[in-house]
């Protein structure tokens, strides 16, 4: 049903006469008359009869009028849903309890009055997918692969450097120190079963183990951070990495300890990404905080892979 001719014959309904619908459509009579005679032909029935005083409705036109004004509400509510400024602000992150979450954490609080959905999607294929056809207007990636550059139409700022942790039992052999530098992290098995080939963190950390000589093993099923922190608390042969900004919560009993590593400090590149015609007004509020808020990229003695976005 054309909405044009509903719209059309709510206004004719109204005014009670079809010049004075013309005038307030700034369309002709003629075209008044043409799309009544339109939407009466899609609903088989007379909406008006002509009177001395102008068009009066008939009884279908009487019972069709209630449910044309709802039709028009509806369509309005459609197109504000989507209308920039008029629907949140939909913005992926890879993890609940990840850094990127906590980044927008921090923009709800100091931006009650904005509108966000918050997603996660699994990988950057997917969240490129998303922002290309504007099921997200934001994602928060590594950025991006090697070989691999970012399309066109995808801008990209880098946000946050995130300084990795050894998370270890109370039993580990380097549990009881107060840092770690990575030559010292050679020879022990670090367990990190959410590692994917074929992500961005997959080629991140493939980057790290290159470059330090480390052991890294992504065996097992991923059963989530519960479990993982159930595994290297019980299993003294046993650590893995974190983001300082992680959240992680576990049973006193556990006794992990978190240990800064050094020289150098390997730092997880998080990035904003965002379609580059975009034009949902929170997503300027969202990069103005994040540029405010965080800093600290490419500090001295940190590490990234060669591959990573430039800030």
């Amino acid at each position: 049903m054309d909405l044009d001719t509903v719209r059309t014959f709510v206004v004719a309904a109204d005014a009670g006469q079809f010049q004075e619908a013309a005038a307030e459509l700034a369309v002709t009579q003629q075209a008044v008359s043409k799309r009544i005679a339109a939407l009466e032909r899609t609903l088989g029935v007379r909406l008006f009869t002509r009177t001395a005083r102008g068009s009066g409705l008939t009884i279908d036109g009487q019972a069709f009028l209630p449910h044309a004004r709802e039709l028009l509400r509806v369509a309005e509510r459609a197109v504000a849903s989507v209308r920039p400024g008029r629907r949140p602000l939909r913005v992926d992150v890879i993890a609940s309890r990840s850094a990127q979450s906590g980044l927008m954490r921090d923009f709800h609080r100091a931006h009650p009055e904005i509108d966000l959905d918050v997603v996660m999607l699994f990988d950057i294929e997917a969240a490129l997918a998303a922002i290309r056809s504007g099921t997200i207007d934001a994602s928060f990636r590594a950025v991006a692969m090697p070989g691999r550059p970012l399309p066109e139409d995808i801008e990209s700022v880098r946000v946050l450097d995130e300084r990795l942790q050894l998370l270890t039992g109370p039993a580990h052999a380097l549990a009881g120190a107060r840092s770690l530098s990575l030559a010292q992290l050679v020879g022990h098995r670090i367990w990190m079963p959410g590692i994917v080939p074929g992500t961005e963190w997959g080629a991140y950390y493939d980057d790290l183990v290159a470059e330090f000589g480390l052991t890294i093993e992504a065996t097992g099923p991923n059963f989530g951070s519960d479990a993982l922190l159930d595994t290297v608390a019980d299993t003294p042969a046993l650590a893995t990495f974190m983001g300082e900004s992680t959240r992680l919560v576990w049973p006193a009993g556990h006794g992990l300890r978190r240990i800064p590593v050094t020289d150098p400090t390997p730092v997880y590149p998080h990035s904003l990404l965002w379609h580059r015609d975009n034009p949902h007004p929170a997503l300027a509020a969202l990069r103005a905080h994040l540029a405010a808020t965080t800093a600290d990229h490419d500090a001295a003695g940190t590490w990234v892979p060669g591959w990573t976005v430039p800030v």
